[in-house]
């Protein structure tokens, strides 16, 4: 494939463009994201997305957009587009001639008998975005001209026009800077070059966001435009505008640019968009290192860390990272688990601190010493098996024949609520939270059986074996072949869904050779798709094959047909313990599959679901930690070797 790179013909077409979406983010926690047009179609696209410390680190939409008009013989063309209710003004899209994601998002634009291109990056360390124009031809006198569109308010939220703005700007070198509101940083912009702002303050009425129109939200928004900057551009030269949170060097812009653009990954293979994909969900601050859940709306979850880490960090061959999210997530853990901890643990989700012993035998099985290990977090790892058999602060408790039993609806991953109601009754005993605790307890043993903790192994040795067959008896019935999704007091659930592969998957498991084979035949022939695994069989009558609509029809969806990639990675892990080098193929035809998603609906990178139903559309967050993840731990499964 040409990769993540379009022409004037689909560019031209808002129908294909407008699908396509780009995510540039760095270490400072800034993103920036709009379609490859640069029309905003989410309330979560912007040129500048920063955490605000004064607003509990929660991001916020700066700068908006960027406008650029090309000035001829007092001829102005401006290469902007937005959306508003009925119409697209300006059409700037009419001019664009190529579109590039590798190494940095750029855009060729054609006017007449001028030529410019268009580039944008964020710094690395800084809440700052910079955008390089070049006049690659230009056959007349050229002025260039940025206007700025402003919002300054929360990613979730839109903003209109109202009198509590501060509309006055300051002046600072080669610019201006302004802060709308108080508790907000000033957001400086300014040019490389001398430039003239003409002060021409305006508000811009009912911004229309196409995506959120069709989700069923709110989607017109008022921006600010405080002016414009207006510069003499010659044929040859390059200009850098530079928009953050601090005043920048205006000399340095250029050699700034050059030297950030030097630091990027390129994104010319399927391997190289995966690793740049996989980077972008660092993310480091005063509290320490995290994994941003996805983009471009969500922040940090502590399942989805556990989950992606081994994917994002050891399979990359970064143990120093693996290390700095897992201490980091780990002890937030741990301080629910002290003696003295306050929380109340009946809002926690149950599956969580389990999660956390899977991720640590990854990182044994990438080479970690045990014994350093047990050191380290040993006496954590004991401290939460013994808050889940006697039911501390937590909606569940171990019964006496070893299973652990969920008390409320709600704390496992399929938690989704519609009109106030959880969607998943899934209470009792929870198939995956069970294949969860026996692979806890069974990893704690070798722990502790390798480093003599003789304690520990009194007092936990007898309980894999009773679990395992309390399990079994729970879940397994040899006529049906697969295993039920949940047991509560009056129910037990034979709905076909992915939650049983954990059972197969997991290093250790209840269920001998023959059991897992019909578990994955079974999953192979209802949830396996193209794209990853289904939520449920399309042959439940509750199946939901399209992901549409309003939200509560969205929710319903979710966890009842929707594909989830990141389940692949599982799915690919049980099935090559299974079959061994023999399944090798299935599953590298599965793999390298996923290379078209790349340029489908977030470029470079994996969305968080897809359609049920074949052609398998993309859907959610446009780039997933999870989906990125395990598409490469299965890439590491397969070639033995960290992704470089």
């Amino acid at each position: 494939m040409d990769y993540l790179k379009f022409d004037k013909a689909q560019l031209v077409n808002t129908e294909y463009s407008l699908k396509k979406e780009y995510i540039r983010t760095n270490r400072a926690g800034s993103f920036a994201s709009s379609t490859i047009i640069n029309c905003n179609t989410r309330k979560y696209h912007g040129l500048l997305i920063c955490p605000i410390e004064n607003f509990l680190g929660e991001n916020y939409v700066l700068l908006s957009s960027l406008d650029e008009t090309i000035v001829q013989h007092d001829s102005p063309f401006n290469l902007g587009i937005h959306k508003f209710p009925g119409e697209y003004s300006p059409k700037g899209h009419k001019y664009v001639r190529e579109y590039n994601m590798d190494p940095t998002p750029s855009i060729t634009y054609r006017v007449g008998g001028v030529v410019l291109k268009k580039e944008s990056l964020l710094v690395e360390k800084e809440q700052r975005v910079l955008v390089r124009y070049t006049l690659l031809e230009a056959n007349s006198p050229t002025m260039l001209r940025l206007q700025p569109f402003l919002a300054f308010r929360n990613i979730h939220s839109l903003t209109k026009a109202n009198m509590d703005a501060n509309t006055r700007s300051e002046s600072v070198d080669h610019g201006i800077k302004i802060c709308m509101y108080p508790g907000f940083p000033y957001l400086h912009m300014q040019t490389s070059n001398t430039s003239e702002f003409v002060h021409v303050p305006d508000w811009y009425y009912d911004v229309e966001y196409k995506e959120e129109k069709k989700r069923g939200y709110e989607c017109h928004e008022d921006l600010f435009v405080p002016g414009y900057f207006e510069m003499e551009f010659k044929k040859g030269e390059a200009i850098v505008f530079s928009a953050g949170t601090k005043e920048a060097d205006s000399k340095k812009l250029l050699k700034q640019f050059t030297k950030e653009l030097n630091k990027r990954v390129r994104q010319d293979s399927f391997d190289h968009c995966l690793e740049n994909s996989a980077l972008q969900f660092f993310s480091k601050n005063g509290r320490g290192t995290g994994i941003i859940n996805g983009f471009p709306w969500f922040s940090l979850s502590e399942r989805n860390t556990y989950l992606s880490l081994p994917g994002l960090a050891l399979a990359r061959g970064d143990e120093k990272m693996f290390l700095e999210v897992f201490k980091t997530s780990f002890s937030k853990i741990c301080d629910r688990f002290s003696p003295d901890s306050a929380i109340n643990g009946r809002r926690y989700s149950v599956d969580v601190p389990l999660w956390s012993f899977w991720c640590l035998q990854k990182y044994v099985e990438s080479g970690a010493d045990k014994t350093k290990l047990w050191k380290n977090y040993g006496e954590k790892l004991k401290q939460i098996l013994l808050y889940y058999k006697n039911g501390s602060n937590l909606p569940i408790i171990m019964k006496d024949n070893g299973m652990l039993w969920i008390e409320r609806k709600g704390v496992t991953w399929m938690n989704i609520q519609k009109n106030g109601e959880f969607v998943n009754r899934r209470m009792g005993y929870v198939v995956e939270i069970n294949a969860l605790w026996y692979n806890a307890i069974c990893f704690t043993l070798e722990m502790a059986n390798e480093s003599g903790d003789k304690h520990f192994i009194s007092e936990w040795d007898k309980v894999p074996e009773l679990l395992k067959q309390s399990f079994l008896e729970t879940f397994w019935e040899e006529d049906k072949g697969y295993l039920s999704d949940y047991v509560d007091e009056t129910h037990k659930s034979w709905a076909i869904r992915p939650n049983q592969l954990f059972a197969v998957s997991l290093p250790y498991s209840c269920l001998s050779a023959i059991q897992k084979k019909a578990v994955l035949d079974v999953i192979e022939k209802d949830l396996v798709t193209r794209r990853g695994l289904r939520t449920l069989s399309p042959n439940h009558h509750e199946y939901i094959g399209v992901y549409n609509g309003d939200e509560e029809k969205r929710k319903q969806a979710f966890h009842y047909g929707s594909v989830f990639p990141w389940l692949f990675g599982h799915y690919a892990e049980a099935y090559l313990k299974l079959h061994k080098s023999g399944g090798e193929s299935t599953i590298r035809r599965f793999l390298y599959g996923f290379e078209e998603t790349l340029s489908e609906h977030g470029l470079g990178t994996i969305s968080e679901i897809f359609d049920g139903n074949p052609p398998h559309q993309p859907n959610e967050a446009t780039s997933y930690a999870l989906s990125v993840a395990e598409i490469i731990r299965v890439n590491k499964m397969l070639n033995k070797s960290p992704l470089k």
